[in-house]
């Protein structure tokens, strides 16, 4: 007799803790994610996930070297992503969570993104729509917020060339482009 699957209710779900965020003072566009996938927190690195698209959308917006950024240590990416005026970080400080979906958050706790207190912030974009339900949030800080389209592998709804525009228009209205 085939065994059924369990009820999500019953897989067990870890409790983890983000990632530091990656912005400098020079940092004029916040871009927030909502919490690291699975790849990410093994890796301590923003988007790392080989099929999460984020690396590859920020280097069509600007094109750099031969090799491309995606491959570049992420050291040097975010380096090269800061010399643009970017900074990355995640609306959830904390979370419990078995997988990587975000619809499988569970008592989250959100961070203290007015704490980083970034004197040239000009706006904030949310990466994907779990990010975006922070925007009431976000928006207290007096910047101008904007919902961008999940790079995530699971956000396949949207075709790359989509998520690109979407992306770029967001990066020229904040004059990074």
């Amino acid at each position: 007799m085939p065994r059924s699957k369990p009820p999500a209710s019953n897989l067990a779900s870890e409790s983890l803790t983000g990632l530091a965020p990656v912005v400098s003072p020079a940092t004029r566009v916040l871009i927030l994610g909502s919490f690291p996938g699975v790849r990410s927190l093994e890796l301590q690195q923003y988007y790392a996930h080989p099929q999460n698209q984020f690396w590859r959308i920020l280097e069509a917006i600007w094109p750099s070297s031969a090799h491309g950024i995606s491959a570049s240590s992420y050291e040097n990416r975010s380096k090269w992503l800061l010399e643009r005026g970017l900074g990355v970080w995640d609306v959830y400080a904390s979370c419990e969570r078995s997988g990587s979906l975000d619809s499988a958050i569970r008592n989250a706790v959100p961070n203290n993104i007015a704490a980083l207190q970034l004197p040239h912030l000009g706006a904030i974009a949310h990466n994907g729509g779990e990010s975006f339900k922070h925007a009431r949030h976000t928006q207290t800080l007096g910047v101008p917020v904007y919902q961008l389209p999940s790079t995530s592998p699971a956000n396949a709804r949207w075709s790359f060339e989509r998520k690109l525009a979407a992306w770029r228009e967001v990066m020229q209205r904040c004059g990074l482009v």
